[in-house]
Parts: C-alpha cells; structure tokens; sequence
C-alpha cells in the first residue's frame, strides 16, 4: 500500500491571559481544539473545566485577530454563549474551536 505524507503544517496561536501574551505552537490533529492547546501550555486556573464538552462555558475567548474563520464543532456553543450572557460575535467557547490550518495567526484573549 502506497501511503502519501502531507506535509506538517505549523500553526501559530497567540494567546493573551493575565496580562501575557503567549505565542503556542502546534499542527493539525495535535490537538482536538484551541481549549486543550490552551490547557495543555498555560496554567490558566478554571480553565476548560469540562474538558472540551461544550458544557460549562469556562474555556471563553475573544478573538482579537484571525485571518480566516476558524473551523467550529457547532455543538452546544450557541447555547451555552447564551447562558453565559455572551452575544458579542468575537466571543467564542474554544473547547468548539477546531485545531486546523485556519488557526494560523489566530489572537485570542482568554476571558475567564
């Protein structure tokens, strides 16, 4: 079986937390989504409580800046931005958000 290696593409976040900024990276499929990249490199306290569900709404960022849309799961995040009184389009759950080449060059504020 003739198996074709796609090349590794590196992608760049930069996360801003607690007056930090840090720059993470990683590639596709490292990582299931931005909220587990973020729990894996930063102690970021309450963050991400359970683990990437879509349920608890503590893995919230604002994207400061993108280059194209990132990829989302869809599941449960509408809802879940509701509850937490979230209606602003920058605002988004990062456990939804897909680790992919979109990513590249994606800003983020952590705000919880």
């Amino acid at each position: 079986m003739n198996k074709q290696h796609l090349p590794v593409r590196d992608i760049t976040v930069l996360v801003n937390y607690a007056g930090e900024q840090y720059k993470l990276l990683t590639f596709t499929n490292e990582y299931r989504s931005l909220m587990m990249l973020i729990y894996d490199n930063i102690f970021t306290d309450g963050f991400g409580e359970c683990l990437g569900m879509g349920k608890c709404g503590t893995c919230l960022v604002e994207i400061i800046k993108m280059q194209t849309e990132p990829t989302a799961y869809g599941r449960n995040e509408e809802v879940n931005l509701l509850k937490a009184g979230q209606s602003k389009e920058t605002i988004r759950l990062a456990c939804q958000l897909l680790i992919d080449e979109k990513m590249d060059g994606l800003e983020v504020k952590i705000l919880t």
